[in-house]
């Protein structure tokens, strides 16, 4: 039965909107809109996997931009 329960994490300050479209895509999560701010919604596990992949590409980010010419 914990397999089918549902979870909510919230979306971090800074993630772009090409990133929160990748995320929904690859691991089919839905975006609620709560009290508290838009939330990814789903299971356990796949919110998991859907984090790492949020820092993922947020350091790729990170480090894109320190490469830039200044």
């Amino acid at each position: 039965m914990e397999e089918d329960m549902k979870y909510e994490m919230m979306i971090p300050a800074g993630i772009t909107g090409q990133i929160l479209a990748n995320v929904m895509d690859k691991f089919d999560l839905e975006v609620k809109q709560t009290d508290d701010g838009p939330v990814l919604y789903g299971e356990k596990e796949t919110l998991e996997n859907a984090r790492d992949f949020i820092v993922k590409a947020l350091n790729e980010r990170i480090k894109e931009l320190d490469q830039s010419p200044k």
